[in-house]
């Protein structure tokens, strides 16, 4: 092979794998400190894609969850308000009792009771007017089939066979896919119409939800009683209430508790449904992207000797030629 100086190959080619080591040098670095394998789209472009589309199911799963567990906290905070109603039910049939079957009580105690009673009506109404912030808990009127909004025009009514026609509802999502997936309607309980008994059937009423308590007591031939009064004015009476009627209205509000659990209990599962499956797309989405640290640093160490070899074989192909000006001196 002959001697050169204008042209030197060894020099060449040892700067071109100085060069190539030294890019997976710092790749391998990179990919350390970032925790990833993916660094650039030319990586691999097919799985970049799959890896974007499953941190969106991610985020989307997330804010499912999250819409879960406020739909829960507005079901415990309903709950919460019926079960105070169905205590307050409770004491005013014990007012009931002790205004009319104790001889031993004057005018003015049965009075006592009474106020007591119209008291109790006017806080069951207030309950019915209760908001979880700014929606409110209870159903004041129908919704219009067409639009799915409030018609505030026709009162909700309560009625345990039918509650699809009968009850504000509302759906949340429990899956990434939006109103595409799976969903759970909630209902607003018809507290107002549930606490409203006709004395005659037994059954549940009408009840004027624009705060006109009094629309609710002067009904058709006064067969219906309103447990549940905007103020103490036209609130019921004592008198005016048969014992029979309490244990309608109890079970009325026992039947939209028993409701509420319902609804409750499919958004547990369905919060545990979307927890597991956040927790898979998640560790999918690491198998994709994340960097095997012990694979890695055996690279930084390969590609570190052979950045310094590579190195030290530029320095000794330079050093060639000074062999050749050797024989020019």
């Amino acid at each position: 092979m002959p001697l050169t100086v204008s042209n030197n190959s060894a020099v060449a080619a040892a700067s071109h794998y100085l060069g190539k080591n030294q890019k997976a040098l710092q790749m391998s670095i990179k990919k350390l400190a970032s925790g990833k394998k993916l660094l650039a789209p030319n990586a691999d472009p097919g799985t970049l894609s799959v890896s974007m589309k499953l941190n969106a199911a991610v985020s989307r799963l997330a804010g499912a969850r999250n819409n879960v567990q406020g739909g829960i906290s507005f079901l415990e905070v309903q709950d919460g308000m019926l079960e105070t109603a169905g205590r307050i039910v409770n004491r005013m049939a014990e007012l009931k009792g002790m205004a009319t079957q104790d001889p031993m009580k004057s005018a003015q105690d049965v009075l006592s009771y009474d106020n007591e009673f119209r008291d109790l009506q006017v806080q069951l109404y207030q309950i019915s007017q209760q908001t979880f912030n700014g929606s409110s808990l209870f159903a004041m009127s129908m919704i219009t089939p067409a639009t799915g909004l409030d018609s505030g025009a026709t009162d909700a009514v309560f009625n345990s066979t039918n509650m699809s026609q009968t009850d504000n509802t509302f759906e949340i999502f429990t899956s990434s896919n939006g109103s595409q997936g799976t969903k759970i309607s909630l209902h607003r309980s018809a507290l107002l119409s549930a606490l409203t008994i006709n004395t005659n059937t037994g059954l549940s009423g009408d009840y004027d939800t624009a705060g006109n308590a009094a629309a609710a007591v002067t009904t058709q031939a006064g067969d219906e009683v309103a447990f549940a009064s905007a103020d103490t004015t036209t609130a019921l009476g004592l008198a005016q209430v048969t014992m029979g009627v309490f244990e309608q209205a109890l079970s009325n509000v026992a039947f939209l508790r028993a409701q509420n659990g319902g609804g409750m209990s499919r958004l547990n599962f369905a919060a545990e449904t979307l927890a597991a499956q956040e927790t898979n797309v998640r560790a999918a989405v690491g198998r994709i992207e994340d960097v095997d640290i012990a694979e890695e640093s055996s690279n930084l160490a390969k590609y570190s000797i052979l950045t310094q070899a590579a190195a030290a074989m530029v320095a000794q192909a330079n050093s060639t030629n000074d062999v050749a000006l050797m024989l020019l001196r």
